[in-house]
């Protein structure tokens, strides 16, 4: 998906990228998407059913700070006359480590192919990460690959009463520049992602868009997350909390 600095250039960019593309052998029909429908107001939110996500059930804690904006945006949300419902964790423990411990095999074995110069290139917290699975049984990768299914049913499951989902995109602020992962600890990779995998796993549209700021002045993540294909509504969604949230802080420019 296109990073961009707002949601019309978001939509301007999808009518591009999201063309078909022959060389992917998976992909669904094209979509029909009037991408320039995005621009709505504020009254698209009344009357929309909307989760309210902040429990990611496994991986960092919330920060206070990520928390308190999100909810803030909640409740901006509410006021334009949507009806918002806290939902529970729906993801486990287990299910992002089973998706960890495949990646881990997967990374391993494409590892083992390559030549010693070429795995003397890979970052070291990479190489640990991956050989860590050399051990790994068979049924123990089944296991792990059985958890994308398991998520995804989660997911489906815990969302389909609502028409979209907010929640934080990430639990921590950013981590120092020089680490890896925000835990740095490559027995703990995925830590930071527990609001966002869920809506990877059951193939559901999501956007981020900034609510708030941290003390340190850092833009703070809303995820808004639709149903499955409704990637216009989600851009329409996010454009409407655009107009809603406090003025945003000018750009960085250069001197």
């Amino acid at each position: 998906g296109p990073m961009t600095r707002t949601v019309a250039d978001a939509a301007l960019m999808m009518a591009s990228v999201a063309q078909p593309d022959d060389r992917d052998y998976s992909e669904l029909p094209p979509p029909v998407i009037d991408w320039n429908a995005f621009e709505v107001d504020p009254s698209f939110l009344k009357g929309k059913r909307v989760a309210l996500h902040m429990d990611a059930g496994c991986g960092l804690p919330l920060d206070p700070q990520i928390a308190q904006a999100v909810r803030d945006a909640a409740r901006r949300i509410e006021a334009a006359g949507a009806h918002v419902e806290e939902i529970p964790a729906f993801m486990t423990p287990q299910m992002l480590q089973g998706m960890d411990h495949f990646w881990r095999m997967r990374s391993c074995l494409d590892m083992q192919a390559m030549s010693a110069e070429q795995r003397a290139k890979i970052l070291p917290y990479i190489r640990e990460w991956a050989e860590s699975a050399a051990g790994f049984s068979g049924a123990h990768v089944f296991d792990g690959y059985s958890q994308f299914v398991a998520t995804r049913a989660a997911t489906v499951a815990a969302t389909k009463a609502y028409d979209f989902v907010i929640s934080p995109v990430s639990p921590n602020m950013p981590a120092p520049a020089d680490h890896a992962s925000p835990t740095n600890d490559p027995m703990r990779p995925l830590e930071h992602i527990g609001f966002t995998v869920p809506y990877n796993m059951s193939e559901q549209p999501a956007a981020s868009v900034n609510c708030g700021y941290s003390t340190e002045g850092l833009p703070i993540g809303l995820q808004v997350a639709g149903r499955r294909f409704d990637d216009l509504g989600v851009l329409q969604f996010s454009r409407a909390f655009e107009q809603i949230r406090d003025a945003q802080k000018p750009w960085p420019e250069k001197v």
